[in-house]
């Protein structure tokens, strides 16, 4: 009693278990061996599958767990390794089931776990090819048409795949040929077939062997004996009935003799005894007709090529069928192969027609190799088959398509008339002129101008050609449209972008912007005498039209009055102090910028800067010639770009922006907007500093210009790396109003 609720508690914790580990179950292990492997053998490493070290997995209790009687493999704790225990039979494991799995699963404690893995056995070519019989016996009449089929037993191969049985094949003979064929379920028999008409009298008994071979290296065989037996036909004196009559006479009036006497209509047996009497009577003698005439097919009328668009029920072919055997054995159904787009359909007793069923596709499938198989209805069955080939003739049912969308062709600007800059192709999966493309451009503008004056396509080949230079300044990219369409009727056609991309050349030299560069004046900045070391003088500023790597400009001093007072700065144009001033330091100092970008090869310009070294802004160092009013409109406008890009801002502080100012202890005072505060007007929002003895009207100020600029619209784009700035027509001039001269700086 003990023993069976122990039994049973057993069961209920191995049911919980099993719960529990069904919900933590991991992703399936799987691995492969090869049948037959030897007791032993290593199959992986499942503590490396697991992510686990070979000692945490001892220590958690791994172990295998079958779900078959047997267990075919063992886990090695100390490692991990998975090992064959027993040797495996693929054939007895799995029969014919391919692939053969053999599943179990993982089991760790503390925590509870468990993997699924299956170990997928391979067969390897251990059996041969059987037969059941060793020798087959076929009888043959030699009536028997060439062409007939005979159905031969098939071989067994416990193997699989490849190893499994492949071919038949027969010993040489001069009657049958042999034939591989697949059942519905992959399996392979063999068929024996007449080629010769047989000859009981020539060759009563033919024999020959069959060999079925399988597909394993190296291959393995079977062979049984094939005996036919050659029937003959009902020869003449044949014996089809006996008749019998009696006569009651004795002696010769009692002796009958028989014979056939034929009429005009009909023929009769009679008998006559000895004495000249005689009887009638009708014997009929019946023919059975056996099926030994295969049907006959002929060809009466093809249609071929026929449209792709032809409609279903199109008749392509009339064949006219005969058998001359009677009743079934004379009765022919006609057939084709499945999967066609094709039917046969009966028109009389003696002939068919080939129809399409189903719409076709020349570019899917431009051929049909269609064989028609008529066959009686005796038994055993006799066919005849016939193949006939039908073209599918072409339609200009598809556009051309293009081999991308959209495409972007790349050309350096100042490039020469007539380059190459890329190909369109479009490919057109019709025929002949049908799949013929001729490429053109569609019309549209660059600019003003027309695409046509840009770019052009061959119509051919579709290679595309810059037309003139590009100018990477004035134009960056456009894009056009270009139309593909084929030779049909009505013609198909499809249309692509294609974006042309100018790449910049370096063919700008930077352009000074400040300080103004002039042959009449010179640009002249004032330095006070009690500047320290760092004190920033003024700045170069500088654009240049190209972009990219192109417009990366570098600073650096070409001469310099004293070399040692000076310093530049590489990046940004900046003139600084290295030291303080003293008294030795020349009044005036001059300077020569080098303005380099970063081209290949690269361009440059210079700059040439006077700065004057003062104590204080009295009259005395005041004395500066005035700088000539020009009517220079491109000058001007290129001013005005250059307080657009060193962002002229609205509010920012002056000590940040602007240079300061000195009174007559050479200390800077305190700076002022102008009438104290913020309320210059929108065009006019830079701020203008001066120092805090001065009124309204000692300064320079700006104001618009227009009798200097042309009317008519201009732009330049000046570029910065990848930044463009667009500016319009303007233009300031500096007026004094005050004898007094008084610098404002605008920063």
């Amino acid at each position: 009693m003990l023993t069976t609720k122990e039994g049973l508690k057993r069961q209920v914790l191995s049911l919980i278990l099993s719960v529990c580990v069904l919900g933590l179950r991991a992703e399936t292990l799987r691995y492969v061996v090869i049948e037959e492997t030897g007791s032993g053998s290593f199959v992986a490493n499942i503590a490396k599958d697991l992510g686990l070290k070979a000692e945490k997995l001892s220590a958690r209790q791994g172990r295998l767990i079958s779900e078959g009687k047997k267990q075919y493999f063992q886990l090695d704790r100390s490692t991990g390794d998975l090992l064959i225990q027993e040797k495996m039979d693929r054939e007895e494991l799995c029969e014919q089931i391919d692939p053969c799995l053999v599943p179990f699963e993982i089991l760790l404690q503390n925590p509870l776990q468990s993997y699924r893995a299956e170990v997928s056995v391979y067969d390897i070519n251990d059996h041969s090819p059987v037969f059941l019989n060793n020798e087959f016996l076929l009888k043959i009449p030699e009536n028997t048409m060439p062409g007939h089929r005979f159905l031969l037993e098939s071989a067994q191969d416990l193997d699989v795949g490849n190893n499994s049985l492949q071919n038949y094949s027969i010993g040489s003979n001069n009657y049958f040929q042999i034939y591989t064929r697949d059942r519905s379920d992959g399996r392979k028999y063999a068929e024996l077939v007449l080629e010769k008409p047989l000859d009981r009298e020539e060759k009563p008994e033919i024999s020959f062997i069959l060999t079925a071979v399988d597909g394993g290296s190296p291959p393995r065989s079977g062979t049984a004996r094939v005996r036919v037996l050659v029937l003959e036909n009902r020869p003449e004196d044949y014996l089809l009935v006996s008749v019998s009559a009696t006569d009651l006479d004795e002696g010769i009036n009692g002796e009958i003799s028989y014979s056939i006497i034929q009429s005009s209509e009909e023929n009769h047996v009679q008998g006559m005894d000895g004495g000249g009497l005689f009887a009638h009577c009708k014997v009929i003698v019946e023919v059975l007709d056996m099926n030994d005439n295969a049907p006959e097919v002929t060809t009466t009328s093809l249609t071929s090529p026929i449209p792709e668009n032809s409609q279903p029920g199109t008749v392509v072919a009339l064949f006219h069928v005969r058998d001359r055997d009677s009743g079934d054995n004379g009765k022919v159904v006609c057939s084709v192969e499945d999967g066609l787009p094709f039917t046969i359909r009966a028109v009389s007793k003696h002939s068919c027609s080939l129809l399409t069923e189903s719409t076709l596709d020349r570019e899917r499938q431009p051929e049909y190799n269609i064989t028609i198989t008529a066959h009686d209805l005796g038994s055993p069955s006799l066919a005849t088959a016939v193949t006939i080939t039908v073209t599918i003739s072409d339609i200009n049912d598809n556009s051309p398509l293009f081999n991308e969308t959209p495409y972007t062709m790349y050309v350096r600007e100042n490039n020469g008339p007539g380059k190459k800059i890329g190909k369109v192709r479009a490919i057109d999966s019709d025929s002949a002129e049908n799949a013929k493309v001729t490429y053109s451009l569609l019309p549209s503008e660059v600019g003003d101008l027309p695409a046509l004056s840009y770019i052009s396509v061959n119509s051919e080949n579709g290679n595309v050609y810059a037309l003139r230079p590009m100018d990477y300044e004035q134009i960056r990219t456009f894009q056009v449209t270009v139309r593909a369409a084929d030779g049909g009727t009505p013609a198909l056609s499809s249309e692509v972008i294609v974006r042309v991309v100018i790449i910049d050349a370096n063919d700008n030299a930077p352009f000074i912007l400040h300080p103004l560069q002039n042959s009449s004046s010179s640009a002249n900045d004032l330095v006070p005498r009690s500047a320290e070391a760092g004190y920033l003088v003024t700045k170069v500023v500088a654009v240049d039209g190209d972009s990219g790597q192109n417009s990366w400009l570098s600073y650096r001093m070409l001469k310099a009055t004293d070399p040692s007072l000076f310093s530049v700065g590489s990046h940004n144009g900046e003139i600084r102090t290295t030291r303080p001033l003293n008294e030795r330091d020349s009044f005036k100092q001059k300077l020569l910028i080098l303005v380099q970008d970063n081209g290949e090869p690269s361009l440059s310009t210079t700059a040439t800067l006077t700065l004057l070294v003062v104590d204080g802004f009295s009259d005395t160092y005041m004395q500066i010639s005035e700088v000539p009013r020009e009517e220079d409109s491109t000058l001007t406008l290129y001013l005005i770009i250059a307080l657009a890009m060193i962002s002229l801002k609205l509010s920012e502080k002056c000590n940040s922006a602007c240079g300061y100012f000195y009174g007559d202890n050479g200390f800077p005072t305190t700076l002022i907007d102008v009438n104290g505060m913020r309320t210059l007007s929108q065009p006019y929002q830079y701020e203008v500093c001066l120092t805090n003895g001065s009124d309204n009207r000692e300064f320079k100020f700006l104001r618009p210009i227009t009798s200097s600029f042309p009317t008519q619209n201009s732009e330049i784009d000046m570029v910065r790396g990848n930044d463009f700035l667009n500016s319009s027509h303007a233009a300031c001039q500096m007026e004094s109003v005050s004898q007094e001269r008084t610098s404002a700086c605008v920063y």
